[in-house]
Formats: C-alpha cells, sequence, structure tokens
C-alpha cells in the first residue's frame, strides 16, 4: 500500500484547515495546493478534491544532501476530497513505501521517520 487514510465529518472547508494544522503541530507547511475540482472545471464535473504537497524543511534537506535526485519523490502529498455522501477522506502518501525506490539506506529510514509524523497527523484529525 502507498498510503493511509482518515474520514471526517466536517465540511470540506473546515477538513482542508484541520489538516493544516495538524501538518503544522508535525512540523510540516504547505508547499503545493492544487485544487483539482477548480482545474478541471471547464471540462469536467467533480467534487472538492484538493492535493496538499506538505514539505517538513529539515527532514527535505536532509533527503536532498543524501540524494540530490530525491526532488522527484517530494513533496508528501495529502488528498483531501469531498465523497459522495458528504463525509471527508484525507488520504497521506506513505514516504516509506515511497522511498523504498530509492538505493540509499538513509533515505529510506527518513521514509520511516516521516511516515511516523505524518501516521501522528492523521491520528490527531480523528481526535
Amino acid at each position: 500500500m502507498y498510503g493511509f487514510s482518515t474520514k471526517l465529518n466536517v465540511p470540506f472547508d473546515t477538513a482542508i484547515a484541520k489538516v493544516t494544522e495538524a501538518l503544522k503541530q508535525e512540523g510540516f507547511g504547505i508547499l503545493t495546493d492544487v485544487d483539482l475540482k477548480a482545474t478541471l472545471k471547464a471540462n469536467i464535473e467533480r467534487r472538492p478534491y484538493r492535493i496538499l504537497g506538505a514539505c517538513n524543511p529539515p527532514f527535505a534537506n536532509r533527503a536532498v544532501e543524501a540524494d540530490p535526485d530525491i526532488g522527484m519523490l517530494l513533496p508528501c502529498n495529502v488528498v483531501v476530497r469531498e465523497e459522495a455522501d458528504g463525509s471527508i477522506t484525507v488520504a497521506f502518501m506513505d514516504p516509506e513505501a515511497v522511498l523504498r525506490l530509492v538505493d540509499n539506506p538513509e533515505v529510506q529510514a527518513m521514509g520511516r521517520e516521516v511516515r511516523t509524523l505524518l501516521q501522528r497527523a492523521c491520528a490527531s484529525l480523528k481526535g
């Protein structure tokens, strides 16, 4: 599996704010915010769907120092999407799974560390 998720029963914009705050508490900022609904609006109608590119600067710096090409696998994406029943799914990329692509034990170890931080952010959303 390449990710893990949780469900929320709050309005979409509230979910975005809660996810952003949960990530911030674990040292992540949002580098990118892709609004797929707005991007596809001209051609396709869809429910709210945002892709947040989360970055923990100290880990990102360590990763780039260990492997300069690691940027192809960064940042950690977090998807926030509205389901047909109105619930919100928050899905986190699993950096441990993704960084197994890199043949570097130091980078793979960072993937495990970052996964722990993202799992804590995910768990905090349930409370």
